[in-house]
């Protein structure tokens, strides 16, 4: 069987990698990741996870290497990971009692194919307090995360609802991923 190799060293989506059942390997792809916020951001970030892959590609030429990029959007504007805490907080009190948007793109590639993807999943936060949002940043999840939040982690309490797929939230459309290195493992991608 090829070799997969996830290009991220995002803990997230090793764990979800890993409920593909597929034996992989990772490999940061460690690019400049600047994207144009004023073009198509769908395209862009389907060209960044493109990107990744094809570095890592190049490392590993006879693999099969998945890349992926998720941004976080509210009203139109990207919502990259806090500088600080203030930053935090002020990211979470625009996104509470508001709807945002998850893009998350995916590209698995090997030298006789690629296959890229992407979907937006619509979020919708409750309202929270002060006290809570300082709260959720005093836990340590917000530091990393687009958006300042995990929705598997202590900031799934403040979602009210979603709209696409959960686990391209955390980082990989799961199911995604999975039928594609099925389809792609059978006919030797």
């Amino acid at each position: 069987m090829r070799e997969i190799v996830l290009a991220s060293q995002s803990p997230r989506r090793k764990e979800l990698l890993e409920k593909t059942g597929f034996s992989f390997i990772c490999d940061p792809a460690d690019i400049d990741e600047t994207i144009d916020l004023q073009a198509d951001l769908v395209e862009e970030s389907k060209n960044l996870s493109r990107r990744k892959a094809e570095t890592v590609l190049e490392r590993h030429p006879e693999a099969i290497v998945i890349g992926s990029d998720t941004l976080v959007l509210c009203d139109n504007q990207v919502m990259g990971k806090p500088e600080d805490d203030a930053d935090a907080f002020q990211m979470l009190k625009k996104l509470q009692n508001h709807k945002s948007q998850v893009l998350t793109s995916l590209c698995i590639i090997s030298q006789k194919k690629c296959f890229t993807y992407a979907c937006i999943t619509d979020v919708y936060f409750s309202k929270m307090s002060d006290e809570e949002i300082w709260n959720y940043i005093h836990t340590g999840e917000t530091a990393d995360k687009a958006g300042a939040y995990a929705i598997q982690g202590f900031g799934g309490r403040y979602i009210k609802e979603i709209h696409g797929d959960y686990y391209a939230i955390m980082g990989l459309p799961l199911q995604v991923v999975y039928d594609e290195l099925k389809t792609v493992l059978i006919i030797d991608f």
